[in-house]
């Protein structure tokens, strides 16, 4: 039995993916296969099947692209304009996807044309995709103070300073040196090694890595790293 005098809706997954290559925030764009907007650049996305959750269709459209798994993925706001396709009534759910470039670049599925993109540069997106990646910013700019979600972005061993570098660029603010690495040690997330980055001294910095275990008994906890005072958590 079905509902009768109903219109059919369709209803899709976007995913906004943002990276971090140690000095600047990317976001992933693909350049869409068919019309309408064919080759215009566009978020990854598709349309939920009858047998999958929104974070299955997520899951899997995410896969689709940069061949991985397990990655962070977050829910945003439904977007449902009625007139938001041209084509047919689409309901879009996006999700803010966050990856470690260095995996994704070793997976990349050259089939949907992808490319990473400065934050500061996007170009024009269709339908209401950049809404999609203007809001995503504000979201995960909110996340980010709350919790060490940003860490999702870094390979397995990094510095201080790229730590540092990761937050003022997310913020376009400048944070207190002091401050910032006070209270990254005493949150029990990092584990220091005895490696250094020399690339940029020659006393170098130490490398330190995740504490996966305290990671993702925390990850929902809240953490505050960057303080309203440091930044504007809901500035574009």
């Amino acid at each position: 039995m079905k509902y009768s005098n109903q219109t059919r809706m369709l209803v899709a997954v976007d995913c906004i993916i943002f990276g971090f290559d140690g000095e600047d925030y990317k976001i992933l764009l693909i350049q869409r296969g068919f019309a309408p907007e064919k080759e215009k650049w566009s978020l990854m996305g598709g349309f939920v099947q009858m047998d999958e959750t929104l974070d299955k269709a997520a899951q899997r459209i995410l896969k689709q692209l940069t061949g991985l798994h397990d990655v962070y993925l977050d829910q945003m706001s439904v977007f449902s304009q009625p007139t938001r396709d041209p084509i047919e009534r689409v309901i879009a759910v996006p999700y803010v996807s966050l990856i470690d470039i260095e995996k994704y670049n070793k997976q990349i599925n050259n089939d949907f044309h992808a490319k990473w993109f400065s934050i500061r540069e996007i170009p024009k997106l269709i339908f209401d995709h950049g809404d999609m990646v203007a809001l995503a910013l504000q979201h995960l700019r909110y996340k980010a103070a709350l919790h060490p979600i940003l860490f999702e972005l870094l390979p397995e061993k990094f510095t201080l300073p790229q730590l540092q570098t990761m937050y003022e660029g997310l913020y376009d603010t400048k944070l207190d040196k002091r401050n910032f690495t006070r209270k990254l040690l005493s949150s029990n997330l990092l584990e220091k090694t005895e490696e250094k980055d020399k690339s940029s001294s020659k006393k170098g910095a130490f490398y330190y890595s995740l504490n996966e275990d305290f990671y993702e008994k925390n990850i929902t906890n809240i953490l505050t790293i960057i303080s309203k005072s440091d930044t504007s958590l809901f500035s574009d």
